[in-house]
């Protein structure tokens, strides 16, 4: 368990808080392209880390995010005009270009001047796999760009999703690393759903309810192996990659695409779960992508125009108790990314994390709030900067495969463990 101090600090993503600025040495996915799409479109709201911003794409196709709020008396420029190379303000008429510098304040001479001394806060972006990156760090530190595999493989070979959840984004997280509830959470969905059925691995997990953990450490996070028992005096290993801060992938199963999570604050009471899902070696079929966009695998189907689930609180998900008493469905929730989120959001806004009583199913939730700490507090007290922001360290991949059972996964999978152009995935 945590105390409440060290759960407060773990969880707190605003400005000024160490885990925020944290956060913010990192690039973030932000929008999906979709969304800014058109050349003086309408645009996007946005809140990130509880930073509320506008994004917009200019008239010569340029991306920019700023502050949502006109410097002259607040208005949200939301309901602003994206006009000729920038966004006005229907107030007054303030305009600001991409990079929040006032262009025009109509009621003041341009021989004044004022307009040049009005700048509003304005980040990177960058965009890169369908996604819309952001980089809210201090400008002379800004990493590289970034280099999961999903983002850097060919359009036809990858899936991008995000929706909203209603928890703060670290119990979210440890959902995303926590392998030994697929066993009974998910295990009605492990031989139905489109983009699960069908694999050997599916056996293993519902045969061995007692999977045993072996975490390891990474250069930029952890490597969470979960072992199950086996035939032939094998395990079946499931290794799922942690990168710092809110980077999962979930180990694949047969030939289905391979597929991962960022959990992204919002706020401290709620997070932008993206989903991503993609194949190394081949574009995903009609089939694969039709499915994706129905809400399977992990990811869910939204209420339109909206990124909302359409199963959420305030209607129970759409429970049925009746497929859960039957069997259908072990939670009597429909889909895999809701079984998670409507027990992750059940929790409350923010875990109680003084109440938990943990075991060593618990080992990857363990050592992850661990690292969290350590290099936040790394960062605030000796300006360290916190790891996995380098591209070699991105470029990982989440891996199920069969090993003797004297044989240690870190360096059995190794080769497996590392993403490369044209490799095939390590999957059963």
């Amino acid at each position: 368990m945590l105390k409440k101090e060290q759960n407060d600090f773990v969880t707190q993503t605003g400005p000024g808080t160490p885990m925020g600025d944290m956060f913010r040495r990192y690039w973030l996915p932000a929008l999906l392209a979709e969304e800014v799409a058109e050349r003086d479109g309408a645009p996007v709201r946005l809140e990130l880390l509880s930073e509320k911003m506008l994004a917009f794409r200019d008239t010569e196709g340029r991306l920019g995010v700023i502050d949502e709020f006109c410097a002259h008396r607040g208005v949200s420029l939301w309901f602003g005009r994206n006009e000729e190379g920038g966004i006005r303000c229907p107030y007054h008429g303030w305009k600001y270009d991409i990079n929040g510098q006032c262009l025009d304040v109509p009621s003041e001479s341009v021989e004044s001047g004022f307009c040049k001394k009005i700048k509003l806060k304005s980040y990177p972006l960058i965009e890169r796999g369908g996604v819309i990156w952001i980089y809210m760090g201090p400008p002379e530190l800004q990493p590289p760009l970034p280099e999961y595999e999903f983002a850097t493989v060919p359009a036809n070979q990858s899936y991008t999703s995000k929706r909203i959840q209603e928890c703060n984004w670290l119990q979210a997280l440890e959902g995303g690393i926590d392998s030994s509830h697929v066993s009974w959470l998910h295990s009605g969905s492990l031989n139905s759903d489109p983009l699960f059925k069908g694999a050997k691995g599916n056996q293993y997990n519902t045969s061995d309810k007692k999977p045993v953990f072996d975490v390891q450490d990474t250069e930029g996070g952890l490597y969470v192996g979960v072992r199950r028992n086996a035939e032939d005096d094998q395990y079946y290993w499931r290794i799922t990659p942690w990168l710092m801060p809110c980077f999962t992938m979930v180990p694949p199963r047969g030939d289905h695409p391979m597929h991962g999570h960022f959990w992204v604050p919002i706020n401290d009471h709620n997070n932008w779960a993206w989903s991503f899902d993609y194949h190394p070696t081949r574009p995903l079929s009609d089939h694969e992508l039709q499915a994706m966009k129905d809400g399977k695998g992990i990811h869910v189907s939204t209420i339109p125009g909206t990124y909302i689930p359409i199963q959420n609180k305030t209607n129970d998900y759409l429970m049925d108790r009746a497929k859960q008493k039957s069997g259908v469905s072990y939670s009597g929730i429909d889909g895999i990314g809701m079984q998670d989120a409507s027990l992750q959001e059940s929790m409350g806004a923010i875990q109680d994390r003084t109440k938990e009583n943990l075991t060593s199913t618990d080992n990857g939730v363990i050592m992850m709030r661990h690292r969290l700490i350590k290099a936040a507090k790394a960062l605030a007290e000796k300006g360290v900067p916190p790891p996995g922001t380098e591209p070699e360290v991105q470029r990982v991949r989440s891996v199920a495969l069969l090993l003797r059972r004297d044989l240690p996964f870190k360096e059995a999978a190794k080769d497996a463990l590392r993403a490369e152009p044209g490799k095939p995935q390590s999957s059963v």
